[in-house]
């Protein structure tokens, strides 16, 4: 049998050997296609970032270009001069770009009017290079052989004559003879002067059919192949870029770029254009060979420069461990044959020998226990007696051990005996105390048995009783519910018995019983015809659950009429403080204009910012009392994320300015959507804009963003303020708190962040923060994300747009 085992052993071996080479080569084949696909969506998203940036930067520059009312600064003016050659440029860096006429074009002929209105490109250019870190230069190069390139570089270093820049280098690509369509177009890697491989993405300026000039983005292409994803083929395959013009671009292999970087190095170039010819389709994978090994090999197209995206595994990678493992197998097996037949001699003359004297050395002893256990099982043996047979000592141990064990089994019966008695009359002392009664149902007698305490307590004539006199103890209210409950359970239905009910004791009284049972047996149809279980006195637990369901109706009464006399006062306060306001504002108008009233003019403007402060502040009181009552009706529809940030940012300006404070706005690149009600979306980020303004430092930052996460869209509001402590934390969303501010000049109610938590919750988000004390707080809603309305749909958003003033003529 062991041989039949080793030989199905070597056999399978071989079998499991083709089998994992077979589904290996076909794994690899699957993992390879999705790794080809995947990597060149990654590349091709990364170009169309930067080419998207490279689009609005031809805008911008179309714009400065038509501008022709805007006037430089001093700054700008003063950084320009001209050359020892006679070239315009700019001198010094002031944080902004490189400007200069290269000294082949005349003076005559530099159009310094233009030199300077571009300089209005400048924060654009310094945006994108610092919001990119791929991007290392931005230009734009115009006809006439004027450049404006960030970052600044000292111009007198560089030669001014006629070599071009390298955004001029590609100027043939972006004209119209080889750019029809006007679009931006991408450059072949080219070494720049430190010795870094770069890219650009270029795209024409036109005036009309005039080529103004070219703008381009220059990156690092060493960077940008790095951050593709640390590219990590299986089984140490490798992947190349191969541009149109056949340049070989190597890729990053396990999780870092290759020890020395290049396009086109020698052993790339042969390598890609000996493994091109075997490709197939895109997205096939192929076998060919290489340096006299089979290699598998797929490429995907790179849809914004051409590129192809080639991964190489080579396939003895991927089968050497499996015919490694089955190599050894089959060895082990081998020796398992020889090892099994040696020891097959050695044991068969062992055994012969054993067997001889064991047969001699176990007789007597053996059938001495067996005579022992005998005794022991008629129930005549006792501990502390003689042994009633002798037993002759043996030189086996285990034969002494078995005597000994039967020596003292009786001992330990009698110990196990008593320990079980005490076990059990400690269980009854606990269930006497823990439960009102244990109880046994017999289905088929209809007969329930309890404790005797319970019949005596409710005036049972026996311990064993029928259903039928056990239900004359049940409340009426409760005696339908109990009978279904068994009915259900005793059809087998659930597994579990549970039921509460209501008692009367000897005293007339009821009393709450939880009843908990398990079933025992069963008959053959399912039905349960043995249970067991206990009661369990529940009365004082019924009691205080009625006391609590009385005490939250009470809380629950009060908190309306809380709301309501909120409500109630919210309205009262309004009318008096319209007039309030209106009169302040006519004491304006009537003293305007006249000097020696200047000091009521400024008492009145006084009243009106008090009045108008006190107003929302009744604003937000009703708006908490209709939210406490849940009587808030929200529209919730998609709302485009960048035009309400853009709007709100708009509303917020004078604020920002008043203050002197930084107002930062993370753009958008694409449109997107939210659901949520976007008049209360506006109250919400209005009044986070509000509080960062608010408790911000002098001279600090407020900065309004998005995110987008894997489930919802994230919109945040982040202030350079003071920071909030960890108590000051714990109070936050609490009504009416001000967190230590209430005796401070800045204005405010305390219940601003609770409508704001409370209306982004009716809109299914949520809202939180981080804060850190001296460094600010970031404040930050979450919400589901949205598709693009239908185009020619409605807005339902009655709101002006940011920036203008709706004006409504009244009746008066």
């Amino acid at each position: 049998m062991e041989s039949v085992l080793i030989g199905a052993y070597l056999l399978s071996n071989a079998a499991t050997r083709d089998a994992q080479l077979g589904h290996l080569e076909e794994r690899a084949r699957q993992s390879l296609e999705s790794d080809a696909q995947r990597e060149a969506e990654v590349v091709d998203w990364r170009l169309w970032s930067v080419e998207k940036q490279t689009r609005i930067f031809r805008e911008a520059v179309v714009h400065a270009l038509q501008n022709e009312r805007f006037q430089p600064d001093e700054v700008e003016r003063a950084r320009h001069v001209l050359g020892p050659k006679g070239s315009f440029y700019s001198r010094s860096d002031d944080g902004r770009a490189a400007s200069f006429y290269a000294e082949s074009t005349p003076p005559e002929r530099q159009d310094r009017a233009k030199a300077l209105r571009l300089s209005q490109l400048d924060p654009l250019m310094r945006s994108i290079k610092e919001a990119d870190p791929l991007v290392v230069a931005v230009y734009f190069r115009s006809w006439d052989h004027y450049t404006r390139y960030f970052p600044f570089f000292d111009v007198l270093q560089k030669d001014l004559g006629d070599r071009p820049s390298s955004g001029y280098n590609f100027y043939s690509r972006a004209a119209e003879s080889q750019n029809p369509e006007r679009e931006p177009v991408w450059t072949s890697p080219y070494l720049d002067a430190s010795g870094r491989w770069r890219m650009a993405t270029v795209a024409p300026v036109y005036r009309g059919n005039f080529l103004e000039g070219v703008v381009g983005l220059e990156i690092d292409l060493e960077r940008m192949l790095a951050g593709i994803g640390a590219l990590e083929v299986p089984w140490q395959g490798y992947g190349l870029l191969i541009d149109e013009e056949g340049s070989a671009m190597s890729l990053p292999r396990g999780g870092g770029m290759p020890s020395a970087f290049a396009v086109n190095a020698p052993e790339h170039r042969r390598e890609a254009e000996h493994l091109l010819q075997a490709t197939g389709a895109e997205g096939e994978v192929q076998t060919a060979m290489f340096d006299g090994h089979e290699h598998l090999l797929v490429w995907r197209r790179i849809p914004l420069t051409g590129w192809r995206l080639l991964l190489v595994v080579d396939k003895d990678r991927i089968f050497q461990p499996t015919r490694a493992l089955a190599a050894h197998y089959q060895k082990i097996g081998y020796l398992l044959i020889a090892a099994l037949l040696l020891l097959h001699v050695l044991l068969l003359v062992l055994w012969w020998r054993r067997s001889q004297r064991l047969s001699r050395e176990l007789g007597q002893p053996i059938s001495g226990i067996v005579d022992m256990l005998r005794y022991l099982g008629k129930g005549q043996w006792r501990a502390g007696s003689d042994r009633p047979l002798p037993l002759q000592d043996s030189r086996i141990e285990e034969l002494n051990a078995m005597a000994d064990a039967v020596y003292s089994s009786d001992r330990q019966l009698q110990a196990s005996e008593a320990e079980r008695s005490r076990a059990q009359r400690l269980l009854e002392v606990v269930m006497e105390n823990t439960t009102e009664s244990l109880w046994e149902i017999m289905a088929d007698k209809s007969q329930i048995r309890v404790s005797s305490r319970f019949a005596r307590r409710f005036a049972l004539d026996a311990e064993n009783v029928t259903i039928e006199e056990f239900n004359r103890l049940v409340h009426p209210d409760d005696m339908e519910r109990l009978r279904q409950r068994r009915d259900s359970f005793f059809s087998g239905a659930d597994g579990v018995y549970e039921v509460e009910y209501r008692c009367v004791d000897r005293a007339g009284q009821y009393v709450w019983l939880l009843s908990r049972g398990q079933a025992l047996e069963w008959d053959a149809s399912g039905r349960v015809l043995h249970s067991a279980g206990t009661h369990v006195d529940i009365s004082r637990l019924k009691a205080v659950q009625e006391d609590l369901r009385r005490a939250t109706l009470e809380a629950q009464d009060a908190s309306r009429a809380k709301s309501r006399f909120l409500s109630s006062m919210s309205h009262e306060l309004r009318t008096p403080l319209n007039a309030v306001q209106g009169f302040a504002q006519l004491i304006e108008l009537e003293v305007e204009g006249r000097p020696e009233a200047n000091p009521i003019g400024e008492y009145a403007q006084e009243i009106v910012k008090a009045s108008r402060h006190l107003t929302a502040l009744v604003d937000d009181i009703l708006d908490l009392s209709t939210l406490e009552g849940r009587r808030q009706q929200l529209h919730v529809r998609p709302v485009e994320v960048g035009v309400m940030l853009a709007s709100c940012a708009e509303l917020v300006q004078p604020q920002v300015r008043e203050r002197q404070l930084q107002l930062q706005l993370i753009p958008m690149c694409m449109p997107l959507y939210v659901q949520a009600d976007s008049r209360r979306l506006r109250q919400i980020l209005l009044n986070l804009l509000s509080n960062a303004i608010k408790y911000n430092r002098p001279q600090g930052r407020v900065t309004l963003g998005y995110e987008v996460r894997s489930d919802c869209v994230r919109l945040w509001v982040k202030d350079t303020g003071p920071g909030l402590d960890a108590e000051q934390q714990s109070q936050l969303f609490q009504p009416f708190q001000r967190l230590g501010r209430e005796s401070s000049n800045i204005p405010g109610s305390g219940i601003g962040l609770v409508l704001c938590h409370e209306l982004v919750a009716m809109m299914n988000g949520s809202m939180g923060f981080y804060s850190e004390p001296g460094h600010g707080c970031c404040f930050w809603i979450d919400l589901p994300g949205a598709a693009a309305p239908e185009e020619g749909q409605a807005s339902s958003d009655d709101a002006p747009p940011a920036g203008q003033v709706e004006r409504v003529k009244g009746d008066s």
